[in-house]
């Protein structure tokens, strides 16, 4: 019989095999793990695709339940797809609301550098952020 082994899956995915157990176990995959005879798990090409889509969505900060109820949604077949889509879209807030935090905090990132660019080039990079302290003893001597 053909399929992959856990190695396999671990490797193409880059999960370690703790992490692909523990998703199986916390029922984030939406088809059941076929069992060889030995009690070896055999994966196929589409719990490798799943896998996939899980791993980004928690790269994008999904929490396992949510992750966990649109596996179930799936599982359940026909007749949710607005339970799916209305969780989907929820999460696509989320990560847009992340997307624009970022940008905002790049954009203040983008600015520092730019400044500091600027002043390393004149050579008067010492005078940027100097300390209230430090500022004083300069001044004292």
């Amino acid at each position: 019989m053909g399929g992959l082994s856990i190695g396999q899956v671990a490797e193409r995915t880059g999960l370690s095999v703790h992490a692909l157990r523990f998703y199986e176990r916390e029922g984030l995959l939406a088809d059941t793990v076929r069992r060889e005879s030995n009690g070896r798990r055999v994966y196929t090409e589409d719990d490798v695709d799943w896998l996939t889509m899980c791993i980004r969505f928690r790269s994008s900060g999904m929490p396992l339940d949510t992750i966990r109820r649109y596996t179930e949604l799936v599982r359940q077949g026909a007749g949710n797809e607005a339970d799916r889509l209305a969780l989907l879209k929820s999460h696509q807030d989320h990560v847009r609301a992340q997307i624009e935090e970022l940008n905002e905090c790049l954009n203040v990132i983008t600015f520092k550098v730019h400044i500091y660019q600027q002043h390393v080039d004149a050579g008067t990079a010492d005078c940027l952020w100097v300390t209230p302290s430090t500022q004083a003893a300069s001044e004292a001597s």
